[in-house]
């Protein structure tokens, strides 16, 4: 897996063998980038990345120079190797960690104040279509937070009122959402 751009781009990084998780492709994952670094500043930003995996997409912005990075996995040694890899890599940014927790309940029972999240659930999760939802129902979601959704074309969200974009590359799709707080509008 390689890290494509910031600080520490071009940087290789391999993940033990007990990795069974699919890293985000590297052609999805610089398009992804791409259109983030039009709408975001990498370096003023809260992070939260939901079914973390390898943590490619965390090491993306931390690279890019992020440094308040919340990783989540239910994976111990997955959630052990990402914060490794904070610690050695990122020593230097102040808020980089990886914590252990069922996604799906961490969505409803945390605190969700980020401006960017990111989930990247297995394809085949039964639960996977709400994820979005759940995420719009957490109240201490911040108001304007993109939220991205990477899944299968099989996937639809176009029909939530908080949907921005579906974006295609390969096999992988990535859906855009924006949370607004009507009641923050008034």
């Amino acid at each position: 897996m390689r890290i494509i751009s910031g600080d520490c781009g071009g940087r290789i990084i391999t993940p033990p063998k007990y990795f069974k998780d699919r890293p985000t492709t590297d052609l999805a994952k610089e398009s992804l980038f791409n259109i983030l670094a039009n709408r975001i500043d990498f370096e003023q930003i809260t992070f939260l990345d939901l079914f973390s995996g390898t943590g490619s997409i965390s090491y993306e912005m931390a690279s890019r120079g992020c440094s308040n990075i919340t990783s989540v996995d239910i994976n111990h040694k997955y959630v052990s190797y990402i914060n490794s890899i904070f610690k050695t890599i990122f020593a230097d940014k102040k808020s980089l960690f990886a914590l252990k927790a069922d996604v799906l309940k961490y969505i409803k029972n945390s605190n969700l104040n980020y401006d960017l999240i990111f989930a990247d659930p297995p394809y085949e999760l039964e639960e996977l279509n709400l994820i979005p939802e759940l995420i719009f129902k957490n109240n201490s979601l911040k108001n304007n937070a993109i939220i991205i959704i990477e899944h299968s074309k099989t996937n639809d969200f176009s029909t939530n009122k908080y949907f921005v974009e579906q974006r295609k590359y390969g096999k992988v799709n990535f859906t855009f959402f924006e949370y607004k707080n009507e009641s923050e509008e008034i």
